[in-house]
């Protein structure tokens, strides 16, 4: 097990460069699934999420190769129609192996899958959209069992919007026959990326990117190469951590206009940065002012940055309140701040206060999940003295070499090999 060990208070300066977005990567992986032609990605992130998946989709027929941020893939045949169970517990992305696996064999086998512990993520909505399109679904010996000879277009409305339902069932409309409708779709930058991608080697997507999607079924797809958008969490995050004890940090290669909601936070607090076309830059040593902030679907305020603005809100001057709406366990890391000296205070799963600012100081902490753990890594790196931060298998799920990344802006932060 590895773990990071990081000596915080120091200033950071220079530039960072974002990698490719994990959330949108996984889409198109499992997207070239629906071609058994040779399919070139580029700009791909040297994450374990994506190494989780390939491995996953190897073990049912998938050749590839990988060379730092490209891939190249082909799936001639599926070999098995049933997921690996010990893979599928490893990756939430298992899910949208199901749609292609549907279209080219009439079959998937699914255990339910893993991901990261931030409460419950039921699988109703990829059911009760893979019903709509005509296929029949068993529960079997832990695990769900999808059938279908034809898939047929149809109109779907979620209940709730949901970006990985939207994506798993817009991929499954490409080849079916007729047209499906998708309402109340959700909005993310990746669902468009994806249309965009589908459409390039012969989908016929319209409306991504707003709540209502119409895919027309065509016979098959062919082949291209494609580059995956920047990752905004990523930048999202950096740019937080210039807030944070930047001096003058660049955060390059990012798409800030994915990030309106962090910027107007940002003004709000009274943080000085700058904005380019492809660039955010950072210039810290200001007080900061107390807002409050709420999750929501995009274009909101994203779940996933939820955790490093907390930490950010630590050093803020006055109450703070953090409401998180997307997912209800995903405050609980809020405890491992408070022992590093943050004044939080829990009034229930979905929200905290926070009182700041607060001297933070360097504990051994464990990273409970991905986000969560990038926070920790982020206390870390603004509070006194030493922490250490175990499990780091849960950050490098999501950001790729960051110990390097961060030592070229000046961290002190080493990764240790127990």
């Amino acid at each position: 097990m590895s773990k990071f060990i990081i000596t915080g208070g120091k200033a950071l300066s220079g530039e960072i460069s974002v990698m490719g977005a994990k959330n949108a990567a996984l889409k198109i992986l499992a997207a070239s699934l629906l071609s058994d032609k040779e399919i070139t990605i580029n700009n791909v992130p040297n994450i374990e999420e994506i190494s989780r998946l390939l491995e996953l989709m190897e073990s049912i027929g998938t050749q590839y190769r990988r060379s730092e941020e490209r891939l190249i893939l082909k799936t001639p045949v599926i070999t098995d129609s049933k997921l690996p169970e010990e893979l599928v517990r490893k990756i939430r992305a298992a899910v949208l192996l199901v749609g292609p696996l549907l279209v080219r064999t009439g079959e998937a086998h699914l255990s339910h899958p893993g991901g990261c512990a931030i409460g419950q993520r039921p699988i109703d909505l990829f059911i009760e959209g893979f019903k709509r399109f005509g296929a029949e679904v068993k529960f079997d010996n832990d695990t769900y069992i999808f059938k279908a000879k034809k898939l047929k277009g149809m109109t779907f409305i979620f209940p709730k919007i949901s970006v990985t339902a939207t994506e798993a069932l817009m991929m499954t409309a490409t080849l079916a026959e007729g047209t499906t409708t998708l309402k109340n779709a959700a909005c993310e930058p990746e669902i468009p990326a994806l249309a965009e991608y589908l459409n390039r080697v012969g989908a016929r997507i319209t409306g991504a990117g707003t709540h209502t999607i119409v895919i027309e079924g065509v016979k098959e797809l062919s082949s291209d190469s494609y580059t995956v958008i920047p990752d905004r969490v990523e930048a999202g995050s950096f740019a937080i951590l210039g807030a944070l004890i930047g001096h003058d940090l660049k955060v390059v290669n990012c798409r800030p206009d994915h990030l309106e909601a962090l910027w107007t936070m940002f003004d709000a607090m009274g943080v000085d940065y700058q904005l380019g076309s492809d660039y955010v830059q950072v210039f810290g040593g200001k007080k900061l002012k107390a807002v409050d902030i709420q999750t929501h679907e995009y274009p909101g305020f994203i779940t996933d940055l939820q955790q490093p603005f907390t930490v950010l809100l630590t050093q803020a001057e006055g109450m703070s309140l953090v409401h998180e709406t997307i997912f209800e366990s995903r405050l609980f890391y809020t405890d491992m701040l408070r022992q590093m000296g943050a004044n939080i205070i829990m009034c229930d799963p979905h929200r905290v206060i926070v009182n700041g600012p607060t001297k933070l100081y360097g504990r051994k902490l464990t990273s409970p999940d991905l986000r969560a753990g990038f926070a920790m890594l982020l206390a870390g790196l603004v509070a006194e003295g030493e922490t250490e931060i175990d499990n780091i298998y849960q950050i490098d799920r999501g950001y790729s070499h960051i110990e390097k990344r961060l030592q070229n802006i000046g961290a002190d932060i080493k990764r240790v090999v127990d």
